[in-house]
């Protein structure tokens, strides 16, 4: 169903106030599919079965569970349930997944299980039961050992401390980098990871015999050293029209003066930024589509060039996250969820604090048909409307989303300031009261964004018509 996201990962001393983040977009095959956010409360009980409805996976699930935040498909009993991105209760964040795809050369000697543990189950077999970044690797490692895998999944996992990409390329072989504090990753549907050291288990993990697959079936092209990308990825001309080019604008704006080009098959997978990374640009790179450039499908340049690369922000992208581990706060309410429901490029990440016990019913329950009471709905309608008459109303979109930053970074520092004098149950509470807040917030200013788009819109009528005055 996700097979068309975008990820960026970031090093904690690479980010302008010492936050690990990890971020994605969730791109899927319908412009429409709703989601919901929702906390999935601590618990679990002995015996309890995980049985997918999209491939027939069928697992039992571990007896205690930890709290986590979820962003499901509202409709699970048809579409699957797609937790997808997740900060449980001991901050460790995980987001599943970034499809990528394995070549044929590797897949014939270990091809996809069709029953497999798939991206529909991924986040609700693994997000509740680990308690580092370190450990969602070596868990779901576990895991694919054990079931297999039907598809090629990058995961994303980060703690205060570590943030980590995982790759899953054939039926049961997959490898792992730990992205350095002073670095950031992006990635694009495409085997991204490089060389792989296998005297460094502090940077890299890997399946067990991944080496000796390798060598048995002679997959590796290179004369020197161990390239994951060049064993098992791919590289096609569909590749470097839909994916390189998402990695060449987020390595653009991070390092502007490096010259690329956005169909090399040899983009980097580690990267130092130019400057100190801060949430705002993982937001404009995961709502960009090639802004400022002649690729722009919304810009001026020739129909050819508008056309040639599939941009990062799309109509089908059903949510856009950042999930920020903050290192300056107390770990009680250093993790903070941004979440954007509409189209990134219009509409706004909206930050919720994880440590909470519910979500605002505006964002858990989604409903299936239009309803623009739920955030989904609102957010997909501002979208619509901007796009509609995106000459018309593009400044003042751009205007709203510079005052919801600006809003929302006053909100979280009053919030911070208070939340430091509270503990335990009752920190927990307040910090959910707080997420109804900044909710409500925020649907105020967009209903009033939409309110002033729709009355400028009717003014854009083509049925018009303008007489002399005295007649």
């Amino acid at each position: 169903m996700e097979k068309a996201c975008t990820t960026i990962l970031v090093g904690k001393k690479a980010s302008v106030d010492g936050s690990t983040m990890i971020a994605r977009n969730d791109d899927t095959f319908l412009p429409l599919t709703p989601q919901r956010f929702i906390m999935r409360p601590a618990g679990g009980k002995s015996g309890e079965k995980l049985i997918s409805n999209q491939n027939g996976f069928t697992a039992e699930l571990p007896p205690k569970s930890l709290r986590y935040t979820a962003t499901p498909n509202a409709d699970a009993g048809h579409e699957g349930v797609f937790d997808e991105s997740s900060i449980n209760e001991k901050n460790v964040a995980m987001s599943a997944t970034e499809s990528v795809y394995g070549n044929e050369r590797a897949l014939a000697y270990d091809p996809w299980v069709p029953n497999g543990l798939a991206e529909d189950s991924l986040q609700t077999m693994v997000a509740p039961y680990i308690e580092s970044a370190r450990d969602g690797v070596q868990y779901l490692g576990k895991l694919i050992a054990q079931y297999g895998s039907p598809e090629g999944n990058g995961v994303l996992f980060s703690d205060k401390n570590e943030v980590w990409y995982m790759e899953i390329v054939t039926g049961h072989h997959w490898a792992a980098t730990r992205i350095p504090d002073d670095a950031y990753a992006v990635a694009a549907n495409q085997v991204a990871q490089q060389q792989i050291d296998f005297n460094d288990q502090d940077n890299y993990l890997w399946s067990e015999g991944i080496q000796a697959f390798v060598s048995q079936h002679r997959l590796n092209p290179d004369k020197k050293g161990w390239n994951f990308r060049h064993i098992f990825g791919t590289d096609t001309e569909k590749d470097r029209h839909y994916n390189t080019p998402r990695v060449w604008f987020g390595q653009r704006y991070l390092n502007p003066s490096t010259e690329q080009d956005p169909m090399s098959s040899d983009l980097p997978f580690i990267c130092r930024a130019e400057r100190l990374i801060a949430v705002k640009d993982l937001e404009y790179i995961l709502s960009s589509h090639y802004n400022e450039t002649k690729y722009d499908p919304l810009g001026h340049g020739s129909e050819a060039d508008k056309l040639k690369f599939r941009p990062i922000s799309l109509n089908r992208t059903q949510n856009s996250h950042v999930l920020q581990i903050r290192n300056n706060v107390s770990s009680e309410h250093a993790a903070l969820m941004w979440i954007c429901f509409g189209i990134p490029s219009f509409t706004p990440y909206v930050p919720f604090y994880t440590n909470a016990n519910d979500t605002d019913p505006s964002w858990s329950e989604t409903s299936l048909e239009y309803n623009i009471q739920n955030a989904y709905w609102m957010y997909r309608t501002l979208s619509m409307l901007v796009e509609s008459h995106h000459a018309e109303f593009i400044q003042d979109d751009l205007d709203y989303l510079k005052e919801c930053r600006e809003l929302q970074l006053r909100l979280l520092e009053k919030i911070d300031t208070a939340a430091s004098n509270k503990k335990g149950r009752a920190l927990t509470e307040f910090l959910t009261q707080q997420n109804y807040q900044i909710s409500a917030a925020m649907r105020t200013k967009t209903m009033k964004m939409i309110g002033r788009f729709v009355t400028k819109g009717l003014t854009l009528s083509k049925l018009t018509f303008n007489m002399d005055k005295n007649l």
